[in-house]
């Protein structure tokens, strides 16, 4: 029964803190729009964009972008990821990209606690170049094919520069939370390559000669470590997601 009780104070506490950030978040809307909308004399050029959501805007002193979201990130994540329409985006799409930029940001917040992870400049160009090279294969496109794509949504190079950036910073967080601790032991390749390698090869190549364990052993233990940090990263996000303050201001 205390227990049971117990629970209940909890969810109540949830609940209550999560009405209380979208109440900040409401206000903080409310003075980002009206800053929005003075005239351009007074700020020296016209903001045009909406804010989506929040995530811990209320929990974090002064985060800035990173507990802010809005509708020019969502075309901005449209806009790097090939073959996705931009003109008239559909629902479905924005909210895809919404979901990914808030499990960023939850990702982020946490990277920024670590500042020696914090990449070079040298690391962001080479990572931007890897970017535009990846893409262009995949959507077949030219570099001016692609610069036009960002052109048309407002996506600078000092702004790709900067998602780069994060992005790399979320990359080498996960790698020091989840990957240098992952260990994969010799009977969990062993059961993987009886279970699921063999088999899987024999069915999509019959007549293939299969390789043995021991030569397969590189490409098993690769699969499983990244089995684990996928599995790792989730249940590290759906823990991130529940104890979050996050507050959608305007549906996409």
């Amino acid at each position: 029964m205390q227990k049971a009780e117990g629970r209940k104070q909890k969810a109540e506490g949830r609940r209550q803190r999560r009405m209380l950030a979208a109440r900040r978040a409401f206000v903080f809307c409310l003075l980002l729009t009206a800053y929005c909308f003075l005239p351009s004399t007074a700020r020296g050029q016209e903001v045009v964009d909406k804010m989506v959501a929040t995530v811990n805007a209320g929990v974090i002193p002064s985060c800035g972008e990173m507990c802010l979201i809005t509708y020019s990130d969502l075309v901005w994540q449209l806009a790097l990821q090939p073959n996705t329409p931009l003109d008239n985006p559909s629902s479905a799409d924005l909210n895809s990209a919404l979901h990914l930029i808030i499990d960023q940001r939850l990702i982020l917040q946490e990277a920024e606690k670590l500042p020696t992870i914090a990449p070079t400049l040298e690391e962001v160009k080479t990572a931007r170049d890897e970017l535009v090279k990846e893409f262009l294969a995949r959507a077949s496109l030219a570099l001016p094919e692609f610069e036009q794509r960002l052109r048309k949504v407002g996506l600078t190079t000092t702004k790709l520069d900067q998602i780069v950036e994060q992005r790399l910073k979320i990359e080498k967080y996960l790698d020091f939370r989840f990957r240098n601790f992952v260990v994969i032991t010799p009977q969990e390749v062993s059961d993987y390559y009886k279970d699921v390698y063999v088999p899987r090869l024999r069915s999509r190549a019959p007549g293939q000669i299969v390789p043995t364990l021991e030569q397969a052993r590189p490409e098993i233990e690769n699969l499983l470590k990244e089995a684990k940090i996928e599995s790792d990263t989730d249940t590290f996000l759906d823990n991130a997601r529940e104890r979050a303050e996050i507050a959608t201001l305007s549906p996409v």
